[in-house]
């Protein structure tokens, strides 16, 4: 597989996604259970609770991974330059990590503040992962 060597910084990332999603399932359903909801409810839109940030929290990274997922793989079976899709899907994993803490500490207000800028900046890095597939195709 030495085709993908350039592209391990981009690989790595997307597993790191991955692995955040694994632990944030578990660690969201027993916040969950705790407050007695049944597996699969959703906690009350409240961001005061702890229990509906650490749902918040999961719930935007699956939401996210699809897209990082399907722009990354688009990215390096294009050809794109490995420096920019390395860099862009290792910033996308670190705005993953710091929106993450957003959420679970409670910081920022629901929308447009930290969490939202924290958000877009992760989504701006998917838009450009995307961008440098279409380019390196054509």
């Amino acid at each position: 597989m030495d085709q993908f060597a350039a592209y391990g910084h981009a690989i790595v990332s997307m597993a790191g996604v991955a692995l955040l999603a694994l632990l944030l399932s578990p660690l969201s359903a027993m916040k969950k259970t705790r407050i007695g909801l049944a597996p699969g409810a959703q906690p009350e839109a409240d961001y005061g609770s702890a229990t509906y940030r650490w749902h918040r929290a999961y719930s935007n990274l699956t939401e996210a991974s699809g897209s990082f997922a399907l722009v990354t793989v688009a990215a390096i079976l294009a050809g794109g330059n490995p420096v920019w899709v390395n860099w862009l899907a290792a910033l996308f994993f670190l705005s993953r990590i710091v929106v993450l803490i957003v959420h679970v500490q409670g910081l920022g207000r629901p929308d447009m503040s930290l969490r939202t800028y924290t958000y877009v900046f992760g989504w701006l890095m998917c838009i450009l992962l995307a961008l440098t597939a279409i380019f390196a195709a054509f």
